[in-house]
């Protein structure tokens, strides 16, 4: 098991809790403006629904200068919230806020986990609850939602499932769910969610696993965590929470150290359970818990001349690379969708006006509709992903060097996704979501024969 990374400061505010039995975590950094609400939401539920457990909120902050930690605290007492909720529970709600370690000089949203699960595990919590630190939609019922299938339906592990816009999440939309179904077999719909629920026995696996590297201290944390769940054999479900409002991000210009945490940690975990997945076929549902809600995401707006722009760009200097970490066929067909990309950008810049009135850039739907002739096939997206995973063995080493050669590219399918929904209500476009998993398991036979092929040149060497 890895030593614990809690400082003797940590260890006395644990010593003064003693023992709790549902515990709520928000990772934070400079979150002064969004996290009073969420810890408002998680103490109402906390009292509303668990009042005979003992409870407990845990603030793992990286030291924000704005001050986040002393938000926690200060909000309002618990007994403001009982008089709100005309509850009356039989155990004293405590809040805390520390600033967590980082892991081997690391930190990260993956650190943070760390410590709040360290802490979950010493107090003996039966459930643990986190909760992203910059919602706008969470509400008491979240809390209940994360921790009732733990305690009354003995459950390990409860992903979110949400209702996000057509344009969000697009990490998960074309990698991490498509490829945790095609693996493990479980149509997980948002296994890097941010918001789950997890169990005493399930914490305690996760702190006893070895793989708390680099990419897990940061991003890859979620996917990381959910693997483990399915490849150990737990209890999985889904809760459906809504929608859900956070801080937006285009995947242009935000996502792209997301996305090489979370890639790189997904190929290095397939590589790792090389022993299970190729013995699944197919996928099932997963139960979902709670009541489903009609709800409309906030609109996001994506840059799509920036994201074919990179992608061509991407062809050009990262050309040699690509055929390295692809099969040829595979590589040729994304070289050729690149210099696509390049021509339909040319198009866009000739057909609209970049400046936009009052100096704005044009919407995403004016863009998309400019756009409307570049598609980037589903079957060519899948083939790359496998093909990555098969590379991941070959080459631990440049694994990295690959993922992040493979940004541009993805840009490229996030760009394909966006025009082809670009007139499609957020409901009409997850059916290309869903169309895009099942190529996925279509094509899994590929994965299998270039695994195998591969396995059987090493025993050659």
């Amino acid at each position: 098991m890895p030593k614990s990374v809690l400082t003797p400061a940590i260890r006395e505010e644990i010593a003064r809790l003693e023992r709790a039995d549902i515990m709520v975590g928000i990772p934070s950094f400079k979150n002064a403006t969004t996290i009073g609400y969420v810890v408002r939401a998680a103490q109402a539920g906390l009292v509303q629904y668990f009042p005979d457990l003992r409870p407990v909120v845990v603030n793992s902050d990286a030291g924000s200068p704005d001050g986040t930690g002393r938000v926690v605290v200060e909000t309002e007492p618990p007994d403001y919230v009982e008089r709100i909720l005309l509850v009356r529970p039989t155990n004293k709600l405590s809040r805390v806020s520390l600033t967590y370690p980082e892991i081997d000089g690391t930190g990260g949203k993956g650190a943070a986990l760390r410590t709040i699960f360290e802490i979950a595990a010493a107090l003996e919590v039966q459930a643990l609850v986190v909760v992203d630190s910059d919602l706008r939609s969470i509400g008491p019922e979240w809390i209940e939602l994360l921790a009732g299938p733990i305690l009354k339906g003995g459950y390990d592990y409860v992903a979110p499932l949400y209702a996000r816009h057509k344009h969000d999440g697009t990490i998960t939309n074309n990698v991490t769910y498509p490829l945790t179904r095609a693996l493990y077999g479980m149509r997980i719909r948002q296994p890097i969610g941010g918001d789950f629920g997890v169990s005493g026995d399930l914490v305690r696996h996760y702190l006893a696993s070895d793989g708390w590297t680099p990419e897990v201290s940061k991003f890859g944390i979620d996917i990381w965590m959910t693997t483990l769940a399915l490849s150990g054999g737990f209890a999985v479900c889904q809760a459906r929470l809504g929608a859900k409002v956070h801080d937006p991000k285009d995947p242009g210009a935000d996502l792209g150290p997301m996305f090489r945490q979370v890639v790189t940690t997904i190929l290095r975990m397939a590589v790792a359970n090389a022993d299970r997945w190729p013995l699944t076929k197919g996928s099932h549902d997963v139960p979902a818990y709670g009541f489903e809600r009609i709800v409309d995401p906030p609109p996001l707006e994506i840059n799509v001349l920036r994201l074919l722009s990179e992608f061509q760009a991407g062809g050009l200097t990262l050309a040699d690379t690509w055929r390295e970490m692809l099969a040829p066929e595979t590589a040729a067909a994304v070289l050729a969708l690149a210099d696509e990309a390049g021509k339909v950008a040319d198009v866009v810049r000739a057909s609209l006006d970049l400046e936009g009135p009052g100096g704005e850039t044009p919407s995403t739907l004016a863009m998309a509709g400019a756009a409307a002739a570049f598609s980037f096939p589903d079957a060519t997206w899948a083939r790359v992903i496998y093909d990555l995973i098969v590379t991941a063995r070959e080459q631990p080493a440049k694994l990295e060097t690959f993922v992040t050669a493979l940004v541009p590219a993805y840009f490229g399918r996030v760009a394909s996704a966006v025009i082809e929904n670009r007139d499609l209500t957020t409901d009409r476009a997850e059916e290309s979501v869903e169309r895009q998993a099942r190529e996925f398991e279509r094509l899994k036979p590929y994965l299998l024969d270039r695994w195998g092929s591969a396995a059987l040149a090493e025993a050659r060497t």
